[in-house]
């Protein structure tokens, strides 16, 4: 939500499009009427013709995987707890050599459950009764060479694995594609906030604020380990990931009138004659608000005009 000074009115429009945007306009005093008088340069009428425009962008690059875990182990059943657990442990470190043997390294495998249950029967006339143990050991394996985890993947399947009930993949060094990713969604703001500019008849003015925002997990990562267990068997196709990213961005929007007079103050300094637009060549853009926003505006206006009052904004009256 943004916070106007209680010095101007304010005014909602509201976009309806699948975005969610919002118009804040601020409203200004007509030239001459006199408000502001004695006030140097453009940036008091740069700020009074100013409006606030809130934009979502995304973006999303996408990168090769460099690694798979795999949730796989041994499920054994037998009369009694303990035959179920012994046969099972005999499976399982089978089951862990291959994996050695394939290349794995031991930090790279963990445990991640072990169970041990009664296999339970209930007759239709009679109380429930206990026909047998089952016990399972799962381990969770790292494969950083994925070209290989078909071999893997065949290798522990031929020692006594019978379980194995997931692959996921995923990079462990993802910095470049996240940065492109938001250099995407800042594009994607951009490119948004012209259009509704261009609809709306204004100006795009420079960045007032903009927020690196998180991004939600999505389903994404479950369907792929769903896909892998269903498929759980050489050829496995490690596909590609996707890398999303989101950034909230609140630009300036002004009139004809109000980008020249924020081009005027932000240009002429000494002898220059170029005219710019806030914010760009360097420029800082300036507050869409009143002075309730860190004092910005009154420390603007009192450095643009000695011995104004930093606390109303207005120039004192003269004796």
């Amino acid at each position: 939500m943004n916070h106007h000074s209680p010095r101007f009115g304010r005014a909602l429009m509201a976009v309806t499009t699948g975005l969610a945007l919002t118009f804040a306009t601020t409203a200004f005093a007509a030239p001459g009427s006199g408000h502001g008088k004695g006030m140097k340069g453009g940036h008091h009428g740069c700020r009074m013709m100013m409006s606030r425009l809130n934009v979502t962008g995304q973006g999303e690059s996408r990168i090769a995987p460099d690694l798979a875990e795999i949730q796989l182990g041994v499920t054994s059943q037998a009369d009694s707890a303990a035959a179920a657990m012994e046969q099972n442990a005999g499976q399982q470190t089978a089951v862990i050599e291959a994996l050695k043997g394939a290349g794995i390294a031991p930090e790279d495998i963990q445990t991640s459950g072990l169970n041990l249950s009664p296999r339970m029967e209930y007759p239709e006339n009679g109380a429930p009764t206990i026909n047998g143990y089952e016990a399972t050991n799962m381990v969770s394996v790292r494969v950083t060479d994925i070209p290989k985890l078909g071999e893997v993947l065949d290798a522990i399947v031929a020692a006594g694995a019978n379980q194995i009930n997931g692959i996921s993949f995923q990079r462990e060094e993802a910095g470049e594609a996240e940065d492109e990713a938001r250099r995407a969604a800042v594009e994607d703001a951009r490119h948004k906030a012209e259009v509704l500019a261009e609809a709306a008849g204004l100006s795009l003015g420079p960045v007032i604020v903009m927020r690196d925002a998180p991004v939600a997990e999505g389903p994404g990562p479950m369907m792929m380990r769903a896909e892998a267990a269903r498929d759980a068997s050489t050829p496995v196709e490690a596909g590609e990931l996707s890398v999303s990213a989101q950034v909230q961005v609140e630009y300036a929007l002004l009139t004809e009138e109000g980008r020249k007079a924020c081009g005027a103050h932000g240009g002429k300094r000494g002898g220059d004659d170029a005219s710019h637009e806030d914010g760009e060549a360097g420029g800082q853009a300036a507050p869409a608000d009143g002075a309730g926003e860190a004092g910005s505006e009154a420390e603007a206006d009192s450095a643009a005009q000695p011995g104004t009052d930093s606390q109303s904004g207005e120039a004192p009256a003269a004796d």
